[in-house]
């Protein structure tokens, strides 16, 4: 987690100020009294995340100078994330001041280890947007055509699609379901000498048994009941071009056979007919079974897969490249809201973390359905986690002993009266049949702040 930079101080207490530069030294810190001194800082040095108290002067007693200067901060600076710091008097002010722009806010008493770890998720949210803006304004090249990756065993992956596509032998394509195996097909035909013929695909999974050999191989008139007339089948229909085979485990072993036997002799016969028609194509595979396994099981033959992998790669699972999530998830977010007409401004800090901390045990397939249903949801500026209904999947991840079960009935209690109280403690505590005091203590005890009355909790958020 990247929470390295430099974090500028606002507060009239030198005392304070001195304290926290002392206690957050893992930061370059820069403190300022007032609002002149904090801008001239904001203007020079452009900190990524700011301390800033709304107590200032000429109005140490209000919130006046303080909101003035965090609208100044997120006029000239606006990927700054500014976290305002008050008093229990000036509270309902600091949640109106996340609404005008602010990051977060935090309530004196000061606990330093409560306030390090917000500061922390605040440069790490900064840091995340920052490498997107980067990527925003960077030249849109890709590795492959339809391929999006930072991530250096992808990059790598592409790479050997990019060599083997410039000849002609098969490929075989291995990853789990979801991760893209068809977007490295297509590019495989499109860098092709081929790339101006047809690129035919067949899911080997999805067609019955008793018809996968007229789709693959084409049938006469007559071959059967229901053949009216001579068909053409997949491997015919991509002449001069592509056959990209997908879930190639799934062929029934008859068909495996066959296929060994096209692709020693490159000619086919049609169900029903008689005569060889030689076909020119080049064939692309792929799977997310396990064929070593499937060989040694005798379900799948061992002189296919070696005619079928003269080159294969491997696509890593996108939980094994977090570095590549989020930029997939802005890139749907951008995507989908033009399509839905979605004036959508980003996702919130508590999607950014779910997105970044989620297995995705369904790859990119799963993140791009969730953001799609997000961009529909969404109520307001920015998709949230419940818009992107991971909020439960990540709170129940975590739990695993008893104890870590009590503590999450707990946070999903708490969460929701303060939910339904518009962030009031007095009402939530009513709601919960606690005191006030037993409230802030379960607060405190689970980490979980309150911006603009929806609570959240810590657990969510690296």
């Amino acid at each position: 987690m990247d929470i390295s930079g430099t974090l500028l101080i606002v507060d009239d207490d030198e005392g304070l100020r001195r304290q926290l530069e002392w206690a957050l030294d893992e930061w370059e810190v820069i403190t300022a009294g007032d609002r002149l001194a904090g801008m001239e800082v904001v203007r020079q040095r452009r900190p990524p995340v700011v301390l800033l108290d709304l107590g200032l002067p000429p109005d140490p007693d209000g919130p006046t100078e303080g909101v003035a200067t965090l609208e100044a901060i997120m006029a000239f600076a606006p990927a700054t994330k500014v976290i305002v710091v008050s008093g229990q008097t000036q509270r309902e002010y600091a949640v109106q001041a996340v609404a005008r722009g602010a990051y977060d806010f935090y309530s004196k008493p000061i606990e330093i280890e409560a306030l390090r770890l917000i500061v922390q998720r605040a440069f790490h949210l900064f840091s995340l947007e920052e490498e997107n803006r980067r990527l925003t304004r960077a030249p849109r090249s890709t590795p492959l055509p339809g391929i999006l990756t930072t991530n250096n065993d992808m990059l790598e992956v592409c790479d050997d699609i990019r060599k083997f596509a410039a000849t002609d032998v098969s490929v075989l394509i291995l990853g789990e379901s979801g991760t893209g195996k068809e977007l490295l097909a297509r590019a495989t035909h499109q860098l092709s000498r081929r790339a101006d013929r047809p690129f035919i695909a067949i899911n080997c999974a999805a067609i019955p048994e008793n018809l996968i050999e007229s789709e693959l191989f084409g049938h006469e008139r007559g071959a059967f009941t229901g053949a009216v007339k001579t068909t053409m089948g997949k491997v015919e229909m991509a002449e001069s071009g592509t056959l990209f085979l997908d879930e190639i485990g799934d062929l029934p072993l008859p068909l495996q056979a066959k296929l060994f036997r096209f692709l020693q002799e490159r000619k086919i016969e049609r169900v029903g007919g008689r005569q060889t028609i030689a076909v020119d194509i080049r064939i692309v595979s792929a799977t997310n079974s396990n064929l070593r396994e499937a060989i040694a099981k005798g379900r799948f033959r061992e002189e296919l897969f070696y005619r079928l992998s003269e080159a294969s790669v491997s696509i890593p699972p996108l939980r094994e490249r977090p570095d590549d999530t989020v930029m997939l998830a802005l890139h749907f977010l951008r995507e989908f809201a033009n399509e839905n007409g979605r004036p959508l401004r980003g996702f919130s800090p508590d999607a950014l973390a779910a997105i970044s901390q989620c297995p995705w045990r369904g790859n990119v397939r799963e993140l791009e359905n969730r953001v799609k249903r997000a961009v529909v949801v969404a109520d307001g500026p920015y998709v949230t986690v419940e818009d992107l209904d991971l909020a439960d999947a990540a709170l129940t991840a975590q739990a695993v002993t008893l104890k870590d079960w009590r503590e999450q009935a707990e946070v999903q209690a708490i969460t929701r009266a303060m939910s339904h109280a518009g962030g009031n403690i007095s009402k939530a505590a009513k709601l919960l049949d606690v005191g006030r005091p037993t409230l802030y203590q379960l607060l405190r005890k689970h980490g979980i702040e309150t911006s603009n009355g929806a609570p959240r909790a810590d657990t969510a958020v690296p």
